[in-house]
């Protein structure tokens, strides 16, 4: 009896500066994506905690610190908030399409734009065309871009103003990268209307999960994510519900849940 797929080899790599919490370290865990496997060993790797980036699934492997902790939105039990319900109808005319991966110049100068508002210091900065080009097209799984442009007018297709590249896995939607107009002026809200989107897309696909990644308890950037929930967190037991004293404690400051520790393998 064969397995339906080769044991892939994983891979560590050098600790660098972590761009989530000061004064430390990080370190991952990887692996490469390819054959006609690729897709079914994505969803695995997905499932405990694996994200992709191009042909590659890794995950955090520090050696003194477990902050990052993979979430998911549980779609079909998501309620949005009365501020979410103002948002989606405030960009209720926003002309939504799914395309292939194919990267655009379009795409490309509002990704720009996006970093230089958003993230001028981050270690995407630097990209050219063709790094978004290898980010958007190798893939070897089923992805897709959605993009946001504002309405059609005499005929004229609108500016874009967001997009999201999208993995489709077996059990939910793991949003990869989004970015949107995040100009002086522009629509607010965007990123959050983005996700706001997939979840109803996924629960309209039976689909039961939204994937955002990593959240980090005390860091800034990584607070919008615990807006969404009920969601659940990835721990050494599995998935389970993220509390509301969780919560708490990451809005408050880094606190015990920031605190390095050493994880248990």
């Amino acid at each position: 009896m064969t397995a339906p797929f080769r044991f892939p080899r994983f891979f560590v790599t050098t600790p660098s500066a972590c761009p989530y919490l000061p004064g430390r370290t990080e370190r991952k865990v990887f692996t490469e994506l390819t054959g006609p496997d690729a897709g079914e060993l994505n969803d695995a790797l997905g499932r405990i905690g694996f994200r992709r980036s191009q042909g590659v699934a890794y995950r955090p492997s520090c050696l003194d610190c477990s902050a990052c902790v993979s979430v998911r939105v549980l779609a079909a039990e998501f309620v949005p908030s009365t501020t979410q319900k103002r948002l989606i109808k405030r960009n209720a005319d926003l002309e939504v399409s799914v395309c292939r991966p194919w990267s655009t110049e379009e795409q490309f100068e509002l990704l720009r734009n996006y970093l230089s508002a958003r993230h001028p210091e981050g270690g995407m900065a630097d990209m050219d065309d063709l790094d978004y080009a290898d980010m958007v097209e190798l893939s070897p799984v089923d992805s897709y871009v959605v993009e946001y442009r504002e309405p059609t007018v005499e005929g004229r297709a609108g500016r874009l103003v967001g997009a999201c590249l999208i993995d489709r896995q077996g059990d939910g939607l793991s949003l990869i990268y989004s970015f949107f107009d995040a100009s002086e002026g522009a629509r607010p809200g965007l990123g959050t209307y983005i996700i706001l989107d997939h979840i109803k897309r996924a629960s309209a696909a039976d689909l039961p999960h939204v994937y955002l990644g990593y959240w980090v308890a005390g860091s800034k950037r990584m607070e919008y994510k615990v807006r969404f929930r009920p969601m659940e967190r990835l721990g050494p037991t599995g998935w389970r519900r993220l509390r509301d004293e969780e919560v708490a404690v990451s809005l408050a400051g880094v606190g015990e849940l920031g605190a390095p520790h050493v994880k248990k393998i």
